[in-house]
């Protein structure tokens, strides 16, 4: 095939990648990019397809290309000798699975993560690699590094066969390793020395012994830790959250033990697992534990880890062989007693490398994590004295085994109250420094930040918020160093509003429900609790039901049994049976883009045909949350406060719940609790009777 010649000077473009060069393509579709060296040409080149023609700015033409594969340039054609097209045979990688290449495949990640790790990489470059899967495509990823010479990677271009292009590729990762561990212990050797938090620890080691040797009374071990974790200095909000009298009840029982002598029973041991939204202060929690306790921290990510390798470790007969992420992180932390975060336990998967949950059984169950092996050390590691810490997003995706040897505290998210408390006391003093400006030259009131919580985010913790706070101090920032404001600067409505743009977040419910067949549940996801709208229309058709809107297994279930319920008891709602006689129902949730799945939308499902078909709206206050069976029993379901968090923040202030969820009211903030009104039910009778308006809008055909 012969392509139009672009030559590149001291660039070189790789399959797949997409690049914008300073070239004139014509009108051709496709062009072979072929590297060029102190004015030779190399022998291998890329294929590259014509995605946008344009200008730069200085009016020169030019191109965005993306590289499709290997070509080895051939003999030119006759012809323009602006525009030299020459022949070129095409060459795809095969798809090589003997051992040997499987091997260097598997060298290459594991030399990568560790390069990773020493750079300090925020997961994004990790993610990209493991959805690379081809070997000959992830050996060429070493080309898009920047500290790869361009004679390096024209080898690596030219190298066609695909096993000899890994090993090129795994040889280049190792020297990268090695600069970079060379790199890494002169930095840790300069800056170990006597370090501030060693020196403390020795002294409090010492300070302890006297005591003892005094025979001075130290007090309830309960009080002391309470003592210590309020000395941990984490925001007030954030105490208030942790369920602290479990923790420390945990930390005093684990002292008593070692103070007395008695000895460990390997079984009575717990895990703490941390459950909640993200930015509710589980990992704040972690560390002020570990303050509090006097011990190293390390925060251990489990999230999109597939291979059991990466908890038990290489063993040291493959190629580039590495310890596992346990004992890299008991490396870390220079001692054996570390409060280790497994983070996000409830995104580890598993596929034909092996199941990571299960060597997590053995490392978190207290009948056998004194004997861990790791398969890099091939030596039996006690991992008894590690104080283990997990947290997770939900429950539910957490393997059943793995689940079972958790003690479960749940961070149920922070009340609009609780939010401009923690945004007063620690997120805007902080956000105020990070942005380079003085506390006092900048102020803002408790009623600016409620507006920027109820305007701007609708999230169960912080993060959002944060974010939000910082740009609207940037644009403070910005404003005093152009003398465009005169200090101190008062961060009023309107200026913050003018820094976030257009709100984000309505109160919606009266707008949304005012017709009939519309109603509003109440669901939990892995970022805290959330309202959907729940909306049902029906046609003449013979399709009984219609599901849209990403829903899941259990939430089509649900719809079906609603529908049913309806069909079954049409006489007693007031509703001709022969309105379902040629019709069919569609059920719609909103935000069809989300997944949705769980059975306590069933009581919103069955409100929405009911509403439909009566005419009556929905009160635009309800919010709603329970299963349904087909008798029409309202069944418990789980999550209610952060439902009730949900509703509270969307403007709702009536709940329909089920009665056996009475009990988890004592949960939710007493706040939301005078500020709302609650109706447990026992059946779909009196949901129908709460929710619904007492008369038609318009009749039903």
């Amino acid at each position: 095939m012969a392509y139009l010649l672009i030559p590149l000077d001291e660039t070189i473009v790789f399959p797949t990648v997409t690049a914008t060069l300073p070239i004139d393509v014509g009108d051709e579709e496709r062009v072979f990019l072929l590297p060029r060296s102190d004015g030779e040409f190399g022998r291998v080149g890329v294929v590259a397809e014509v995605i946008e023609r344009g200008h730069s700015r200085r009016g020169g033409p030019v191109a965005t290309v993306v590289g499709l594969h290997r070509g080895i340039a051939g003999a030119a054609e006759a012809g323009d000798a602006d525009a030299l097209r020459i022949d070129v045979q095409e060459i795809r990688d095969g798809h090589p699975d003997d051992e040997h290449t499987q091997e260097l495949v598997r060298e290459y990640r594991a030399v990568v993560e560790e390069i990773l790790e020493l750079r300090g990489d925020d997961g994004r470059i990790a993610a990209f690699l493991r959805s690379v899967e081809e070997p000959g495509a992830l050996a060429d990823t070493t080309g898009f590094s920047p500290d790869i010479g361009v004679e390096q990677k024209l080898r690596l271009l030219e190298s066609v066969d695909v096993t000899e292009r890994l090993q090129i590729a795994v040889d280049l990762q190792r020297e990268r390793l090695a600069e970079l561990q060379v790199r890494s212990k002169i930095r840790d050797d300069v800056e170990s020395g006597a370090q501030k938090q060693q020196r403390d620890y020795f002294l409090r080691k010492q300070m302890e012994s006297i005591r003892k040797e005094l025979g001075e009374d130290e007090g309830s071990l309960i009080e002391e830790y309470e003592r210590k974790i309020a000395e941990a200095e984490m925001p007030e909000a954030v105490a208030e959250q942790a369920v602290k009298e479990r923790i420390t009840e945990y930390l005093a029982v684990r002292k008593l033990r070692a103070e007395r002598g008695v000895p460990d029973d390997r079984r009575s041991g717990v895990i703490l697992t941390l459950i909640g939204p993200p930015g509710t202060g589980k990992t704040s929690i972690g560390e002020s534990i570990a303050r509090a306790t006097g011990r190293e921290f390390v925060r251990m990510s489990l999230g999109g880890v597939r291979d059991e390798a990466e908890i038990r470790g290489h063993r040291r007969t493959y190629i580039g062989a590495l310890p596992g992420r346990l004992v890299r992180a008991l490396r870390d932390a220079g001692t054996m007693n570390p409060v280790i975060m497994l983070d996000e336990v409830d995104k580890v998967g598993a596929d034909w490398r092996g199941d990571p949950s299960s060597a997590l059984l053995e490392v978190l169950d207290p009948a056998q994590n004194h004997s861990f092996r790791d398969h890099y050390l091939d030596v039996e590691l006690d991992l008894s004295h590690v104080l283990f810490i997990a947290t997770a997003n939900v429950a539910e995706t957490i393997p059943g085994p793995l689940l079972d040897r958790m003690e479960v505290i749940r961070f149920d998210g922070y009340t609009t109250e609780e939010k401009v408390a923690i945004a007063r006391g620690y997120l805007w003093p902080r956000q105020v420094e990070r942005n380079g400006l003085r506390p006092e030259e900048v102020e803002v009131s408790d009623d600016v930040l409620r507006m920027v919580i109820t305007e701007y985010t609708r999230e169960a913790g912080v993060r959002q918020l944060e974010r939000e706070l910082g740009t609207v101090l940037r644009k403070t920032a910005t404003e005093i160093a152009s003398a465009k404001a005169d200090v101190p600067v008062a961060v009023d409505l309107d200026r913050a509003r003018a820094a976030l743009g257009r709100q984000k977040f309505f109160q919606e419910s009266a707008v949304r429900t005012a017709v009939p067949g519309v109603s509003t549940g109440l669901a939990v996801t892995g970022t805290g609790g959330d309202v959907l709208f729940i909306e049902a229309t029906s046609m003449p058709g013979t399709q009984e039901l219609l599901l849209t809107g990403q829903l899941g297994d259990v939430m089509k279930e649900s719809a079906r049994i609603a529908l049913s319920y309806v069909r079954s008891h049409a006489g007693d709602l007031g509703i001709d049976p022969a309105v379902f006689d040629g019709r069919e129902f569609h059920v719609h949730v909103p935000a069809g883009a989300i997944p949705k799945d769980g059975p306590s939308a069933g009581i919103a499902m069955t409100t929405a045909i009911a509403s439909l078909l009566t005419g009556r709206p929905v009160k635009h206050t309800v919010g709603m949350t329970g299963e349904v069976t087909l008798q029409g029993r309202v069944l418990p379901i789980g999550g209610l406060k952060q439902k009730v968090l949900a509703a509270h923040a969307a403007g709702l202030t009536d709940v329909i719940l089920p009665e056996r969820n009475r009990g988890d009211l004592d949960e939710v903030p007493e706040d939301v609790r005078e500020a709302m009104s609650f109706h447990p039910v026992m059946s779909i009778d009196e949901v129908l009777k709460l929710a619904l308006e007492p008369g038609p809008v318009k009749a039903v055909a």
